[in-house]
């Protein structure tokens, strides 16, 4: 059987490309997810299945081409009910491995816009994990999806059925949806061929969004989507910040508020601006408070390292900090290899997500990339300093054009010491600090050094003869105990070393003789950071020595 698939142009699927159509059945009777073979429901969101337990895995970080989308279409152009799969079904795929993966969602209605495509999208990821046994991570470009063993097992042997349960929970949540079609996509050539074409679709979206400014809107918006993996995270979406995600623009979340008021996307008055630099608004700071449950007190949205915003766990990069050059890095999901710091995005993300406020740390959209508001209060775009080679491509048109060949990537430097060089060759804003910071403790060295060598360039000096002491104290103030040290001997080669202490106390310390005489070279010692204070000190040779 042979498809066409649309996304922006028409695609044929090749004839030797496995397709197959079900249909959604009505809904049983005795319960609406019954006919599906393991069990459907919110309970299972933030559900994990481990490599040791997943029978294959869909898109993910080991294969190249994944993506999925929402496509609103005209009525008569959707079948509704069609469950499409192209390629191998779950129960052809081969256990352990790893599989190109698309997923396409056709819907039509009347009123619909297409400005909802980014806020239906966004529920993919939702209603998939209603589905025991099938995880779903990400979103866009970046998903990752796998099937557990034991749900296999139970039954979950073809996309039929996470057809259906997708079928029915959109229809059910968004009555706007008279028809919905469905498209799985497993045929790696398919998936590769119509990526392309996502990708334009997903940057077209971006660019409406582009022109916006937070001063304009009254209105941001709250998204809770994340919080069966990071409860006390709350995503406050903007004209000039985009979700973490990258899936949820501004225009897409106002979308979301108005055809799903009791949804996760929830609006948020964001009042007065207490800082205009930070991005700090008492209104934001109310609505975070509330939707984390108090674990949360205040957010400056255009900040690193002063209340910053919380991490999920679903953004497109990581932001670290570097704190050898007081500087920041930036690292996007699909970079496989290691950041400056000696750490994976995967460790980072592991590191710092789950809701917290980590300074220097953030998760953030590629979208916010391109915001006049990045990271305002902390330098923006002089603050970074590194970024993998294909991130900075995606983006080089965003970095202003004097920071371009200043900011490294893998290719350059992969230390933080080559980083270090690297900035300092460039010239980049940050070497300046750096190199101030350098200044004083360069000098203080120098001068510890040469103040060491003069010393020991010094003639040896004859022993003391008398006794040094300090001016006399002034009369209101008693002047301090003098402690007299007199050697004397008790036997060959050995002398007790008397010392008188106040209150009649004499304490005797026996050394040998040969370290209480003059012999030898004299010995300087210099000693670096370290304070001493003396009151007064007392010096007598003792009577042997006099004799």
């Amino acid at each position: 059987m042979s498809a066409v698939l649309k996304i922006i142009e028409k695609f044929e699927v090749p004839a030797n490309v496995s397709v197959k159509v079900f249909k959604v059945p009505p809904p049983p009777p005795k319960g609406v997810f019954s006919d599906i073979p393991v069990d459907v429901g919110p309970q299972y969101e933030g559900q994990r299945v481990r490599a040791p337990e997943m029978f294959v895995e869909l898109g993910g970080p080991k294969v190249k081409y994944k993506f999925e989308l929402f496509l609103v279409k005209p009525l008569d152009e959707v079948v509704d009910g069609e469950i499409v799969v192209v390629g191998p079904d779950l129960n052809e795929l081969s256990e352990g491995k790893s599989y190109e993966y698309a997923v396409i969602l056709e819907g039509a209605g009347k009123g619909l816009e297409s400005q909802a495509e980014g806020v239906l999208e966004r529920r993919i990821h939702e209603f998939s994990n209603y589905v025991q046994g099938y995880m779903h991570l990400n979103q866009r470009y970046e998903i990752w999806l796998r099937v557990s063993k034991r749900s296999y097992q139970k039954g979950l042997n073809s996309f039929k059925y996470i057809g259906i349960a997708l079928y029915r929970l959109f229809k059910s949540a968004f009555p706007i949806l008279e028809k919905l079609r469905i498209y799985f996509i497993t045929d790696a050539k398919v998936v590769e061929a119509l990526y392309p074409q996502a990708i334009k679709v997903y940057e077209e979206r971006d660019r409406r969004a582009l022109g916006l400014r937070d001063e304009d809107a009254d209105m941001f918006y709250a998204c809770k989507l994340c919080q069966s993996f990071a409860p006390t995270h709350v995503c406050i979406i903007t004209p000039e910040r985009p979700s973490a995600c990258g899936a949820i623009s501004w225009l897409d979340a106002r979308v979301a508020a108005q055809i799903d008021p009791k949804g996760p996307i929830q609006p948020v008055p964001k009042g007065n601006c207490l800082d205009p630099i930070g991005g700090e608004y008492d209104g934001v700071n109310e609505a975070v408070k509330k939707f984390s449950n108090g674990a949360i007190q205040k957010v400056k949205l255009y900040s690193l390292f002063e209340y910053p915003p919380t991490i999920c766990g679903c953004f497109e990069i990581a932001t670290f900090y570097i704190p050898e050059l007081d500087a920041v890095g930036l690292v996007h999901r699909g970079f496989a290899g290691v950041t400056p710091i000696g750490l994976r995005f995967s460790q980072i993300a592991d590191a710092v997500g789950g809701g917290k406020q980590v300074p220097g740390f953030q998760g953030i959209g590629l979208l916010y990339l391109r915001s006049k508001k990045l990271f305002q209060a902390d330098g923006g775009w002089t603050r970074i300093v590194w970024m993998p080679s294909e991130l900075k491509e995606r983006v080089l048109d965003a970095i202003p054009s004097e920071l371009r060949d200043k900011i490294a990537t893998e290719k350059e430097v992969k230390s933080v010491e080559e980083l270090k060089k690297f900035v300092i060759e460039k010239g980049h804003p940050i070497a300046k600090k750096i190199l101030e910071k350098e200044k004083p403790v360069e000098k203080k060295a120098v001068e510890e050094r040469k103040a060491a060598e003069e010393q020991l360039q010094k003639p040896p000096t004859a022993p003391p003869q008398q006794v040094l002491q300090q001016p006399t104290p002034a009369p209101a103030v008693a002047a301090p105990q003098q402690v007299v040290v007199t050697p004397t001997p008790v036997a060959a080669g050995v002398q007790a070393v008397t010392i008188p202490m106040p209150g009649g106390i004499t304490v005797s310390v026996t050394i040998p003789t040969a370290l209480t005489q003059p012999k030898g070279p004299s010995v300087s010692i210099v000693l670096k950071g370290v304070r001493v204070k003396i009151e007064k000190m007392v010096i007598r040779r003792g009577e042997v020595e006099k004799k």
